[in-house]
């Protein structure tokens, strides 16, 4: 496995949940890029060459699922992808689950759920 570390594409508009997650996942070793709104979600996907995508459903410009369904459609379709959101309803995670994302969490969860979904999706080196 590289020493590098492993790097995680966050976004999340919320600035302080957005700023507990960046702390959480960079204690953890992860270099954490994050963007804050939907509307430049896709092509950060592609500048920042992530191996995660952690990502929030409810954003500004573009949904959580938009953005989902653009990175399935682009030219990293297989990247992982952990929706977080604060709706827990059914519809939601049937959504999610048939744009084809790879694990979804409903907020509020615990830093130990986070770093062990995230661990789980990351690729080996």
């Amino acid at each position: 496995m590289s020493d590098a570390p492993r790097h995680i594409l966050l976004i999340e508009d919320e600035p302080n949940i957005a700023t507990a997650l960046a702390f959480i996942l960079g204690r953890d070793g992860w270099h954490v890029s994050t963007h804050h709104d939907g509307a430049t979600a896709v092509a950060a996907v592609e500048r920042h060459a992530p191996d995660v995508v952690v990502l929030d459903v409810m954003l500004p410009g573009r949904s959580g699922f938009d953005i989902l369904g653009g990175i399935r459609a682009g030219p990293r379709p297989d990247l992982p992808v952990l929706m977080l959101t604060a709706k827990g309803q059914a519809k939601d995670r049937e959504r999610a689950e048939a744009l084809g994302v790879d694990r979804f969490m409903t907020k509020p969860f615990s830093n130990t759920e986070l770093l062990d979904a995230v661990r789980a999706l990351a690729p080996s080196a």
